[in-house]
């Protein structure tokens, strides 16, 4: 779509978010390139988990070739089984219920707040007193028969979720929480940064992200069993040898390569002036659409979002498709929210608790481009947008 738009429009087309080199990339990646370590095996690959963990304050880190990979290992790591069930929300991208997919497991869909966009710690708390009954220190659904295995909230556009609320209530049922983080690098509640509340957090470095390595993800967590454990089933299960391969159970070829790696080094020395310049622009898009009566979704009460993707609530869905249609067919990339799971074959059969803010939002919200402007970063002054 992104090239066919560019076609029409030429060089004038405004994408909804698109990756900035302004900095050391060229430079490393012609050092991994010298040093032959291209692949999975390299020292910016280590450098990158170091720095990822340095700067969300997770102990651990471990970088996969893309979000969905660290979400499928996490879910494996938590002992997801074949048949359990997932909580997980409507609004979300794909890789979210396609990571549960791959372990055989069955999302259940709990409604949103409207302000977050993520997970509602109410909506949670009402199902899993209706639904949940704890045997024998498990929780399992008593609709379905099931056992309720894990939790996945997301932070959704960057946009931190209550978190702590949603890991409290599954505290109680002993539910283990995974972050989806994928959107969220660079965004806190309070002092703490999203994907350090639950068991572990996976995040994304997708080509559309606040930083990107091209492909990529991680798996972040403070557990060091956990880390070691992802680090080798994500390395084929490969057991450490000069040259013998052994390998001690089924392990998935998901390290990312060291090329990729470094893209990663060098985004993550800018992403405090990507992070600042994002606030910028987003702090303008409220002041501009606050003055046409139009709602601009900001950071929730107590947190800090990296505004990933800004977003619009529009009066109705005929309003939302008013503009998307009046902005894409002039040059201005703008999308729906995704459409819900529910609303998607794969998942149409799935619990969930009627959804209403979930529906709420796919008839009204739009999100709009967000990129950071082509400003040399390093002398970044915010007048100049």
């Amino acid at each position: 779509m992104v090239a066919h738009v560019r076609d029409i429009y030429g060089s004038d087309f405004v994408p909804l978010h698109r990756p900035v080199f302004e900095g050391n990339e060229k430079q490393y990646l012609i050092d991994c390139i010298d040093s032959a370590f291209v692949s999975s095996v390299g020292a910016k690959v280590t450098e990158f988990e170091q720095q990822v963990a340095a700067f969300t304050g997770a102990p651990f880190a471990i970088a996969t070739v893309n979000g969905t990979a660290a979400l499928h290992v996490a879910l494996k790591l938590t002992n997801v089984q074949r048949d359990d069930e997932v909580i997980t929300q409507a609004v979300t991208f794909i890789a979210t219920c396609n990571a549960l997919s791959y372990v055989g497991a069955h999302p259940v869909f709990v409604d949103v707040d409207r302000d977050t966009l993520g997970m509602s710690p109410e909506a949670l708390r009402q199902f899993l007193a209706q639904h949940a009954q704890l045997r024998n220190g498990q929780t399992f659904n008593k609709t379905t028969g099931r056992r309720l295995a894990a939790c996945v909230p997301m932070h959704t556009f960057g946009h931190p979720c209550r978190i702590q609320q949603i890991t409290a209530i599954c505290d109680e049922y002993d539910i283990p929480v995974i972050e989806d983080a994928a959107e969220s690098l660079g965004s806190y509640v309070g002092t703490r940064h999203t994907g350090t509340f639950g068991k572990m957090a996976t995040l994304s470095f997708n080509g559309n992200k606040v930083i990107t390595t091209g492909g990529g993800g991680m798996i972040i967590t403070s557990d060091a069993a956990i880390a070691a454990r992802a680090k080798h089933i994500t390395t084929t299960s490969k057991v450490p040898h000069p040259y013998e391969f052994v390998h001690d159970e089924i392990g998935y070829n998901y390290r990312l390569p060291n090329l990729n790696a470094a893209l990663g080094c060098a985004q993550m020395e800018r992403l405090p002036e990507f992070l600042a310049v994002k606030a910028d622009v987003a702090r303008r898009y409220a002041e501009f659409f606050d003055s046409l009566g139009v709602t601009f979704v900001c950071s929730p009460l107590g947190a800090t979002s990296n505004y990933w993707l800004n977003a619009i609530v529009l009066g109705s869905r005929q309003e939302r498709d008013d503009f998307l249609e009046y902005t894409n067919t002039r040059g201005i990339m703008t999308r729906p929210i995704w459409r819900l799971m529910t609303h998607l074959s794969m998942f149409s059969h799935c619990q969930h608790d009627g959804l209403a803010n979930s529906l709420w939002l796919e008839d009204r919200l739009v999100n709009i481009p967000s990129s950071v402007p082509d400003l040399a970063l390093s002398s970044f002054n915010s007048s100049a947008l």
